[in-house]
């Protein structure tokens, strides 16, 4: 006789079956990410979602890192500022594998939160800036970046939320973070290049960059975004600002990434904002990464070289000797990657800024100057129009032996002379005839000139004597 159906042992096997079918198939849809998967039931017999159980303790860091610390408050419990530092790295161990942080905070209910503890912590009141900021930077030594670097007590706590964020963009889908990472996010993030702590700012251009390269339909307002930083700091403000170099480096991987022919917005992005980053004064600062996104637009466009050399030798320095040295440096570069066919049009223009250099009493800038002509690309592009540059050659060579107070700089020229006058010794000796004549020409100028003056103070004198005659009858 068979089991009868309503007895509690048919029951419970029933039950038990149904269970284990259910489970499967509920393990199966969360796999897929289809279904919130549940646990086991609670007192009332009720399924309870994992949600709720699993994820409690990250809501619960979540909630126990919105706690902002300034590390210079002395109320500030330090055990408390530990127990932050330990949930946040709780928090990042979470993200940095790609399926915990898909499984664990893709939803809603924990990505609301935690971006809203990420902004809380990262978008905090600018401390007022350093006396470093009024610091004239034409008369900094070598080693003037250590001086624009200071480090903030905040980076314990910062470094783990700049990682949290960094793995949230890695490991996330950017659709489902566009309604977090807004424009509004993107321009407050920009901000922080202000920073003067440059951990900070180099862990802001990972993420910022990062940012760029996943989230491809905020690319044009992020460009847009930091040349509006680039402008306002060439034309509207005097202070410094500590980013410029690490939003060059980000763009320097943008430009590098260019096809060509190259968009006029591009270009224009080259001429408007590049070109005039050379005038400012922080020049020094951020010199490296301003050359080298010249150069990318100048080597997959070398017709862009007379343009780039033309906008370099309008803003050149009056006064400020370590900025010249970088430029002539920066100019030798472009020259190896100019078109040859624009040679001759900038063999003029770059011969006699090189010649104003090489007569400059700073023995650095005259001994840099003198070196480009190591440079066979230089010596080339001046061979091009050598009857136009040499005049102006000779004459800054010969001045430089007769005048310039360096020994150093006196046997460069001597070297220098040498070279020139191999590559044309006729068209050399010319130089010096028209130079000697010219200088005699100046000489007479000068004597009729005093023999002039003479006669008008003789006329003077006579005329005056003649005055007091006549008062005296």
């Amino acid at each position: 006789m068979g089991v009868i159906r309503n007895s509690p042992e048919a029951s419970s096997k029933k039950k038990k079956s149904t269970t284990l079918q259910y489970l499967f198939e509920l393990d199966s849809k969360n796999y897929h990410g289809t279904s919130t998967p549940y646990c086991s039931p609670d007192y009332n017999g009720n399924n309870k979602p994992c949600f709720e159980s699993e994820n409690e303790e990250i809501l619960s860091a979540i909630s126990t890192c919105n706690t902002f610390f300034t590390f210079t408050d002395p109320s500030e419990s330090p055990s408390e500022q530990d127990l932050k530092r330990v949930k946040l790295n709780h928090l990042l161990s979470i993200t940095k594998s790609p399926q915990k942080a898909v499984l664990e905070v893709a939803d809603d209910r924990i990505l609301s939160p935690l971006m809203s503890m990420l902004s809380a912590n990262l978008f905090r009141p600018r401390p007022p800036p350093s006396s470093t900021s009024q610091v004239n930077t034409s008369e900094l030594p070598d080693d003037f970046e250590e001086l624009f670097s200071s480090p903030g007590p905040l980076w314990p706590h910062l470094q783990v939320v700049y990682d949290i964020l960094l793995r949230l963009v890695l490991n996330l889908d950017p659709k489902l973070l566009r309604d977090y990472i807004d424009h509004q996010f993107l321009i407050s993030l920009i901000s922080l290049f202000q920073s003067e702590d440059p951990r900070e700012r180099d862990s802001l251009k990972n993420v910022y960059h990062r940012i760029y390269a996943r989230f491809t339909f905020y690319r044009s307002f992020m460009r847009k975004s930091m040349n509006d930083v680039f402008l306002q700091y060439v034309y509207e403000t005097t202070e410094k600002h500590c980013g410029i170099g690490e939003m060059l480096e980000i763009w320097g991987s943008i430009i590098n990434g260019f096809t060509v022919p190259l968009k006029d917005e591009h270009k224009l992005f080259l001429m408007r904002v590049l070109i005039p980053l050379h005038k400012t004064t922080g020049l020094q600062v951020y010199h490296r990464q301003l050359a080298y996104c010249v150069s990318q637009f100048v080597q997959k466009e070398p017709a862009l070289g007379g343009v780039v050399v033309r906008g370099i030798l309008k803003y050149w320095p009056v006064t400020n000797c370590q900025k010249e040295v970088l430029l002539i440096g920066e100019l030798e570069e472009l020259v190896e990657n100019i078109d040859p066919d624009q040679f001759r049009k900038l063999a003029l223009p770059l011969s006699t800024q090189i010649t104003r250099c090489f007569n400059s009493f700073n023995s650095q800038v005259a001994e840099r100057a003198l070196y480009v002509w190591n440079n066979e690309h230089f010596v080339k592009m001046a061979s091009s129009a050598i009857e136009e540059v040499f005049p102006v050659i000779v004459q800054g060579m010969e001045r430089n032996l007769k005048l310039h107070w360096s020994k150093g700089v006196k046997q460069l020229t001597e070297n220098v002379k040498v070279m020139l006058e191999e590559m044309d010794p006729d068209l050399y000796y010319k130089c010096l005839q028209d130079i000697s004549l010219c200088e005699s020409e100046a000489r007479r100028a000068e004597i009729k000139r005093k023999e002039r003056w003479e006669k008008i103070e003789n006329a003077a004198e006579a005329k005056n004597h003649h005055h007091q005659f006549l008062q005296h009858h």
